[in-house]
């Protein structure tokens, strides 16, 4: 837990980028990034369940 007293560690060399240069990125929202979210999420779960039925003894 943090307590007010402690140093923080701040670099001076941060220097703010120019409003043209934001304005080239293109901003994804939100929705994109949960859609990219739930499509990871269901591979890391098909990725899943194929591992768990590979290890699976069929000689019962």
């Amino acid at each position: 837990m943090s307590t007010g007293k402690e140093q923080m560690d701040v670099e001076d060399d941060f220097v703010a980028g120019d409003s043209d240069d934001a304005a080239q990125v293109p901003v994804e929202t939100a929705k994109t990034n949960l859609s990219k979210r739930r499509t990871i999420d269901n591979l890391l779960e098909e990725r899943r369940l194929q591992k768990q039925l590979a290890d699976y003894d069929f000689d019962l």
